[in-house]
């Protein structure tokens, strides 16, 4: 096990990762995410249809993004994760599809700076089902997000598609780390 999933009790099946969140790879997440680069999306996508893993993880899936509170959302102008989903459908040439089935009730602080144990409380009941959409407990449902860091963003909402009947649920992030 590596030593970002120590202590991790996932919610969710299995993780998969594009590549490991260092140099070039860690640079295309932070040009996304706070200087409004979607110009490397291109090059996102392209990361992941060249992954054969990351392409049989997600085909025939519905990616389900991490999502933004709506004042981050607002601010940003974007969901990363959003993006992120969509180019998986793209990589894999339509072989999966994207369901916005979570929102993020609580405006929380960012986890950069937090301890795994902080960063747990933190997500603590951050977020819930989207309103008037139901499950399918045969569907194949993988969370989408930027980066694995510690899992606790991602299992908080594993968690709470659990609690709402999912039974077949993957994680995948682009970068690991």
């Amino acid at each position: 096990m590596c030593p970002h999933c120590a202590g991790l009790r996932p919610a969710f099946r299995r993780g998969c990762t594009a590549v490991i969140s260092r140099g070039p790879a860690r640079a295309l997440v932070i040009e996304l995410k706070y200087h409004r680069g979607l110009h490397v999306l291109a090059d996102m996508t392209e990361i992941f249809r060249r992954s054969p893993s990351v392409l049989a993880h997600v085909r025939g899936a519905v990616l389900v993004p991490v999502p933004l509170h709506r004042a981050s959302q607002r601010e940003r102008g974007y969901n990363q994760s959003a993006l992120l989903a969509r180019s998986l459908v793209d990589a894999t040439r339509g072989g999966a599809r994207v369901s916005c089935l979570l929102r993020r009730v609580a405006d929380t602080r960012t986890q950069t700076t937090f301890d795994r144990r902080t960063r747990r409380t933190n997500l603590k009941n951050a977020f819930a089902l989207a309103r008037r959409l139901r499950l399918n407990p045969r569907e194949h449902y993988i969370l989408v997000d930027d980066v694995f860091t510690t899992g606790s963003t991602l299992n908080s909402c594993a968690r709470t598609l659990r609690k709402a009947g999912c039974l077949n649920l993957d994680t995948i992030t682009f970068g690991h780390g």
